[in-house]
Formats: C-alpha cells, sequence, structure tokens
C-alpha cells in the first residue's frame, strides 16, 4: 500500500474525473490519501470528500497565502471541522515569503493560532515553509509543543540546514514529485539526508508533476514515478520505500492500518528472522528503546516461534540473496533453533548469514562457532567500540566486564572455523574508527561501520 499524504482533490482541477482519478490512483496501489486543505472553504470540502470516498482522508486549515482571512471565527469553525471523524490533521498551514500574499505578521499569527489548536486537540500538523529562514523552526519552538513537534514539514524545498532543524524537532518531512525533476540534483542530495523512518510521500496534486509529465496535471496515481525516484535515492526498494512510508504515515496521523508483527521479513532482497525478543545488552543507542519498527516492519513478538513457525513464515526462500538470523534480539539464545533452521535452509542451497553481539558463547556456556560451521556462512558481530570500557558504557552487558573479551574471542573462533566474519563498529562518541579498523583487522575478520541511528 502506498499513502498520498498530501493533494488537493478537493480543487476544480479533479472538477471533471475525480472518481476516475481515484479509481486510477486504487489500481496503482495508493491505499489512503489525505486531502488537505488550504482555506476554509478548502476545508469545508476535503471534510466533504472524506466522508464520501472510503480511501480519502482530511486535514482542515488555511495556507499562509490566505492568513490575513483567518478570524476568531476561522479558528472556531476549524474546530469543529477538526471533529469530523475522518480528520487526520491541522494543515496546511505554516509561513510563505517568497509571495507574500498576506503581510508576515498575520501569517504568524495565524500558524500560532493553528500550532495551539493542533496540541488542544491532538491533531498532528501539516506545514508549509517557503522562503520563512527560521522564523518558522523558532516560532515552533517556542509554542507549547516546544522542543518535539508532531507533523510534517510538507514539499520540503530547504537546504541542509533547514533539514537538520525539522528533524531536531521531531518533524517527518515530505518532498513532492519535483525530486524527479532533471534539474533537482540538490535537492535530491539534501534528500539523501533524510532517515527513511522520517519520510512520507506525497504529491500535492495537482501540482508538480513529475518528469516527464511536467505542465500536466499531477495526481495520486503518479506516486509510483515517486517512489522509484526514492528508491534510486536511498538504496532500497520499492517495497522498502512504499511499507516504511506507510507505516511512518500510519504512525503520524493514525490511518488505522494494522501492523502485524513479523517473524519473517524482507529488507532489500534479503530476509531476516525474528526470533527473539530478549537480548543480553541493553545498549543506549539500541532501536529497541525507541521503537519496535525496523524498517516498517513490526518486530515485537508475543512469543518466540517455533522451528515449524519460522520455515513457514520464510516459505520459499531461493528468491531472496540471503536469510538472516537478527530480529529484535539475540538469535543465539535459540542456538538450537537456528541449527535446526538452518539446517533445513541448507538443504535448499540458501546463504546464511548470523547477525550477533557476539555473546554466544557466554550466553551457551562453551564455543559454537565449530556447531555453526557449515550451517552459517557468515556473522556480522557488532562490538561497536574500540574500548573496553566504551563497551561496557554503551551496551552494559549482563556479564559484565567479561563480555568485550568474550566477543573478541568469539570473532577468532569464527575466524578459526572458516566462517566469513564482519565486525561491525558504530560512530559513537568518542569511538576511534581508525582503532576499530586495526581492532577488526587484528581479529582476521572485515571492518563495517555502521551510522548511529541507522537500523536494517
Amino acid at each position: 500500500m502506498l499513502i498520498d499524504t498530501h493533494c488537493h482533490l478537493d480543487f476544480k482541477d479533479f472538477d471533471a474525473d475525480r472518481d476516475a482519478a481515484l479509481e486510477r490512483a486504487r489500481a496503482a496501489g495508493i491505499g489512503r490519501i489525505i486531502n488537505v486543505g488550504s482555506s476554509i472553504e478548502g476545508s469545508r470540502r476535503s471534510v466533504a470528500l472524506a466522508a464520501k470516498y472510503d480511501m480519502v482522508y482530511a486535514s482542515v486549515g488555511v495556507h499562509p497565502h490566505e492568513a490575513k482571512s483567518v478570524t476568531p471565527d476561522i479558528i472556531a469553525e476549524i474546530k469543529d471541522l477538526a471533529a469530523s471523524p475522518k480528520v487526520v490533521a491541522i494543515g496546511e498551514v505554516g509561513l510563505d515569503y517568497y509571495r507574500n500574499l498576506s503581510p508576515k505578521n498575520e501569517q504568524m499569527a495565524a500558524f500560532g493560532s493553528f500550532i495551539e489548536l493542533s496540541g488542544e486537540l491532538g491533531l498532528p500538523l501539516i506545514i508549509h515553509a517557503r522562503e520563512c529562514g527560521s522564523d518558522i523552526i523558532d516560532i515552533l519552538k517556542k509554542s507549547r509543543q516546544g522542543s518535539e513537534v508532531r507533523g510534517v514539514m510538507h514539499c520540503f524545498s530547504g537546504d541542509d540546514a533547514f533539514l537538520e532543524k525539522c528533524l531536531e524537532i521531531g518533524l517527518y518531512v515530505s518532498f513532492t514529485c519535483n525530486i524527479t525533476f532533471k534539474n533537482a540534483k540538490a535537492l535530491r542530495e539534501t534528500a539523501k539526508r533524510v532517515p527513511v523512518e522520517r519520510l512520507l510521500l506525497e504529491t500535492d496534486a495537482p501540482y508538480l508533476a513529475p518528469e516527464g509529465m511536467r505542465g500536466k496535471r499531477n495526481e495520486p496515481a503518479y506516486m509510483v514515478t515517486l517512489i522509484e525516484e526514492w528508491s534510486k535515492i536511498l538504496g532500497l526498494s520499492k517495497d522498502d520505500i512504499a511499507r516504511i512510508t506507510t507505516h511512518n504515515a500510519n504512525t503520524l496521523f493514525g490511518l488505522g492500518i494494522d501492523d502485524p508483527s513479523r517473524i519473517a521479513y524482507k529488507i532489500r532482497d534479503s530476509l531476516y528472522l525474528n526470533i527473539t525478543n530478549r537480548c543480553t545488552n541493553s545498549c543506549d543507542f539500541c532501536i529497541r528503546s525507541k521503537t519496535q519498527f525496523v524498517k516498517g516492519h513490526n518486530l515485537k513478538l508475543d512469543n518466540e516461534p517455533s522451528e515449524q513457525e519460522i520455515l513457514k513464515a520464510v516459505g520459499d526462500p531461493k528468491s531472496y540473496r540471503e536469510v538472516v538470523f537478527c530480529g529484535y534480539g539475540e538469535p543465539t539464545l535459540r542456538l538450537d533453533v537456528i541449527k535446526a533452521v538452518s539446517s533445513e535452509l541448507k538443504k535448499k542451497g540458501v546463504r546464511i548469514r548470523l547477525n550477533t553481539n557476539g555473546h554466544g558463547d557466554l550466553i551457551n556456556k562453551r564455543s559454537i562457532a565449530s556447531e555453526l560451521k557449515g550451517l552459517v556462512d557468515s556473522f556480522s558481530v557488532s562490538l561497536n567500540t574500540d574500548t573496553e570500557k566504551a563497551y561496557n558504557d554503551f551496551c552494559r552487558p549482563e556479564s559484565g566486564v567479561a563480555a568485550y573479551r568474550a566477543v573478541k574471542d568469539f570473532v577468532r573462533s569464527a575466524v578459526a572455523n572458516g566462517i566469513e566474519v564482519d565486525v561491525t563498529f558504530l560512530d559513537l562518541p568518542g569511538v576511534d574508527t581508525e582503532k576499530c579498523r586495526r581492532l577488526a583487522a587484528e581479529l582476521g575478520a572485515k571492518f563495517r561501520p555502521r551510522h548511529l541511528g541507522i537500523v536494517g
């Protein structure tokens, strides 16, 4: 499913074929569309469209171009409209100094009122910002929402510095089909800096049709072109982009989409197996302390799956480059399951990798590399830091000071048994990357750096 989080189906551009445009969107895989109000009349139309069409949801607000029209009565009506069942946001609201169709002071006042309404109603903001410098961030920071703002900076057109400010205060970010334009190289470079977990998709239809259709009316069905571009920008599959952004939109806007937990989950061309949620580290930086989702997959298990349940979840493994024991916990806590599942998969010629914190020998009270030889082709071992002290400070292992040395011994044992090993390190504060590189070489393993906060 794809979600167009920002379009204007209520505009007259769609009067002649609105039903047909929605059918084209459905055929293209669009499951939800948020129709965004940009005036009081547009907000009324948006609510009416959401009531008429099952796939359409609404936001209500007044665009900064119309800020001079915002009175206490308008705010009161927007509040009443927001009580409609399928209204999921306040927007589009914000600042636009590029055209200045409303005076700056009136734009700021209206935006402040809408921020207050957003907080009062518990609805996220859909924010428009153009040529307004840091004013929009300053206003958001000074609001009662403060340093953590629920909302999205729509149709992003700023630079890297503005992007960082948006991310710092908790905003999601969306780009329109303008990232497909031939002359949008700089914008695509900025887009690479957006964590995919904070990305939303939008067309802003009828505006900004994608490259190859410029000059024509944009519509939600053209999201497929946007997906293709994001796949190139972020190095993820189109399925990955669709799933992750759908989860993001569902999280922000509460669109009622079910996100069941996963035993087997695909990222790019690999299949990952989530066999336990238990772990022997309590890392400061671990995704588990922030969310139960990785790349749009729900990894919170109700029960640890059996060997049979795992194999059923795998299905036919031949379409994957590799199968990886990873998930939301430490796989070697279930060593017997790893061995049993790997034995079955190896009969089908599958390449198998183990992502581990390297505590397998401590957990099982014996060296386990020889038992996995021939069953698991490679290990990715998270050593994370260049010193024992840093490891204990950041990772807080259950086994205490013995853990860091045990992880290194685990790597040496795997290498001695002919298993390919990558040792991964994080760019944590104070960790020396070159020292980590040398340490991996000393252990006979490959060095693989990882960025803090990037998982999957």
